[in-house]
């Protein structure tokens, strides 16, 4: 199977090359995407260089920081236009482990989306502060409390979708970006009756750079999931 693992990048100049490196041992079917939102550090001039010499790197250059869900999109489009039949969701700064990459292709040999999960057993989070750690825990069950989802780390970004998924979506009427985005991508894969496993991962906190977290994206996760209701009341989910 062809396999696409897609990582947004905006200021990754310290991470990209080893993410890169990394992914690509994990098998030779496997090709990586980077959506890069027009670092200012480089980190696109890095990935260039790279693709010269592997054909498995893919580069995709925006002119701006337009955010996580977008970047998404374009990198979800890209992929359905190449055909590839696996298509990964993961984070550029070492957070989600590149060695689950060959478990969670196997994994969904059954499933339609595998969700590598923070909450499947406690809470495996490494390097987060107590507060982070219970805002993200309380968001996962207010959003299981108010779509109905069960799933128990719906905001995490470590994801396997086959294609059959991406293309029973459509991409045009997304609308969230942000962490709420995988709460939507989530929410409408279960609503066209996808079959989804969550998987155990020890999520670590990246190992240079910043955080790109703030409080727009916070708010935003809160009232996108009663968006998302009302639009499946109406029919249009």
């Amino acid at each position: 199977m062809k396999v696409l693992v897609i990582i947004p990048t905006y200021n990754e100049a310290d991470n990209v090359r080893h993410i890169i490196s990394e992914v690509l041992k994990q098998g030779k079917n496997i090709e990586i995407l980077i959506v890069d939102d027009n670092s200012p550090d480089g980190t696109a001039l890095i990935v260039e260089k790279m693709l010269k010499k592997n054909e498995r790197i893919h580069l995709l250059k925006r002119e701006g920081k337009f955010g996580l869900g977008s970047a998404y999109v374009e990198g979800f489009r890209y992929a359905l236009a190449e055909d590839y039949d696996l298509i990964f969701e993961m984070d550029a700064d070492f957070s989600h482990d590149p060695a689950m990459i060959p478990i969670m292709i196997k994994e969904i040999t059954d499933h339609d989306l595998i969700i590598g999960s923070r909450y499947i057993k406690g809470m495996n989070v490494v390097n987060w502060p107590l507060k982070r750690l219970l805002l993200s825990y309380l968001a996962s069950k207010y959003v299981q409390l108010i779509t109905g989802m069960p799933i128990k780390d719906p905001t995490g970004g470590f994801k396997c979708f086959r294609k059959e998924v991406l293309r029973s979506i459509n991409l045009d009427e997304i609308i969230s970006d942000g962490y709420s985005f995988q709460i939507e991508m989530n929410y409408r894969t279960w609503r066209n009756k996808f079959r989804i496993q969550e998987i155990p991962i020890v999520f670590t906190d990246r190992r240079s750079g910043h955080s790109k977290m703030s409080k727009k994206i916070v708010r935003e996760a809160i009232f996108v999931v009663w968006r998302l209701l009302l639009l499946h009341l109406q029919g249009k989910i």
